[in-house]
């Protein structure tokens, strides 16, 4: 991505296909908390993120319901986008949708989506859903 792709529109199309992402949320003290995660983007263009519902992102999560997050492709090196924007925190069973189209998106088709299914449960997994609203940088320099 270049300085002329910064548009939400790209910042989608760029998720749809790379899913390695440091997500970043604001600790209690204001200061920055910074997580790799698998990302992607859903069907209504949100950015989304699957983690536990015990995790500290989700408790900085709930206390200031907005993040950053950084997208990059496999080779790291090379194209990268940020997106910023409010935080839903989608709960089972509401985000079983979501975290079985996730893993799709970044993995393909898992050979046992019932025991996927338990595990989401089991592990406590929620949906972060990232309503797009600011776009950039994607230069280094």
């Amino acid at each position: 991505m270049g300085e002329a792709d910064l548009d939400v529109g790209s910042a989608r199309s760029f998720l749809a296909s790379h899913h390695h992402a440091v997500l970043m949320t604001t600790r209690e003290d204001g200061r920055p908390q910074a997580t790799p995660v698998v990302a992607g983007s859903d069907a209504a263009g949100y950015a989304v993120v699957s983690t536990r519902e015990t995790a500290r992102k989700v408790a900085h999560l709930r206390r200031r319901p907005f993040a950053a997050l950084c997208v990059f492709t496999d080779a790291f090196f090379g194209p990268w986008v940020q997106v910023e924007g409010p935080v839903e925190i989608v709960a089972l069973p509401g985000a079983m949708d979501g975290l079985v189209d996730l893993y799709r998106s970044a993995a393909g088709e898992h050979p046992d989506w019932e025991e996927f299914k338990a595990a989401m449960w089991r592990e406590r997994r929620v949906l972060l859903r990232i309503a797009i609203e600011r776009v950039g940088p994607t230069l280094s320099g």
